[in-house]
């Protein structure tokens, strides 16, 4: 064992701000939660204080996504008192180009997280409330003894806004997709259309399709949310093909915000399949599907029932998944350090 510390008591200094964070993966996903060391955020209302924090912080959240402190490909959840009655929490999401509307990862994260610190006491019950952009959620934590070794979420309504839609995207040619919204909006695009493969080794083909494909639906297409002007955009890129497990329904891949490739099977955009194949009557309801990742980590998503969503049909999703530990961490913005609020390469 290395000992040079074991007689070292030196206090290090303290560097401007000092945020403290703890970081956790779902299915290979990372999401930093900031425990300590934010500024106060305002706001009577989740939308209010996402506002407020691009307004006044936006350089806070790329000091803690991008490098040196993260990475192109980081994630961040920023967990607030709640605004209105009916949620435990309020919940911000971070990523390399701004602010989710609703991320499913994050959710089974946060609430592994809310648990497992105290936050909120199992002893009540085993579920949480928490408030999105997009709406509420409920979510649960699956136990075994005292550790929770699961977790699964209720979804806002999931719909399908239209199917087997052509772009022509410039140097690939017209792309067929469909456009699902399961907490954002995405296109869900087969990967049989390129033949691409949905593995690591293709990773950066994956980036640069699915961004192409990405800017020219936003350039052609209006994409309206019925209910929420500020949920009205196109958030990312879904490239579906075969599982490597027979078990398992499929694999997919999500390219969203600048470029980031989502390790896990993405847990809204495993809400939009489900609302997809719902539609086409592909699944029932309760009927269980289990999506892999790019790593062949897993969720598992069902349709639990169907809604009438502002004159949309539509379904509610039940997504579940695992999410895991990695680190503690305290960050210093050092008002000496040029490279302070981050740096990014994509």
């Amino acid at each position: 064992m290395n000992d040079i510390f074991k007689n070292w008591n030196w206090t290090f200094p303290q560097y401007g701000l000092k945020i403290s964070c703890i970081d956790m993966h779902t299915g290979g996903e990372p999401v930093r939660i900031p425990v300590s060391g934010l500024p106060k955020i305002e706001g009577n209302t989740i939308l209010e204080k996402r506002s407020f924090f691009k307004s006044n912080y936006d350089h806070l959240r790329r000091g803690l996504m991008w490098e040196p402190r993260g990475h192109a490909d980081m994630y961040g959840a920023v967990l607030l008192p709640t605004s209105i009655d009916e949620a435990d929490f309020d919940v911000l999401f971070l990523h390399n180009e701004g602010y989710s509307t609703m991320c499913g990862h994050a959710i089974l994260a946060l609430t592994k997280f809310v648990f497992v610190t105290g936050l909120k006491s199992i002893a009540e019950n085993n579920s949480v409330k928490i408030n999105t952009p997009a709406g509420v959620v409920t979510a649960s934590a699956q136990l075994i003894g005292k550790e929770v070794v699961k977790c699964s979420f209720i979804n806002v309504p999931s719909f399908v806004v239209f199917e087997e839609e052509h772009v022509e995207v410039p140097g690939v040619g017209k792309v067929k997709f469909d456009l699902v919204f399961g907490g954002a909006f995405y296109a869900i695009v087969s990967s049989g259309q390129f033949h691409l493969s949905l593995y690591p080794n293709q990773y950066q083909k994956m980036i640069e399709l699915g961004r192409k494909i990405k800017d020219c639906i936003t350039e052609r297409f209006e994409i309206r949310h019925p209910a929420e002007n500020d949920l009205g955009f196109l958030y990312g890129t879904i490239f579906t093909g075969p599982s490597e497990d027979p078990e398992n329904h499929s694999r997919n891949v999500c390219i969203f915000a600048d470029g980031e490739l989502d390790r896990s099977p993405t847990g809204t955009g495993v809400s939009a399949r489900a609302a997809l194949h719902y539609h086409r009557g592909e699944i029932d309801l309760h009927e269980p599907v289990i999506i892999e990742s790019i790593l062949g980590t897993t969720m598992t998503v069902k349709a639990i029932e169907e809604v009438d969503f502002h004159d949309w049909p539509a379904v509610i999703p039940e997504v579940s998944g695992q999410a895991h530990f990695t680190g503690e961490h305290t960050f210093y913005f050092d008002q000496s350090d040029p490279q302070k609020d981050g740096f990014i390469f994509r």
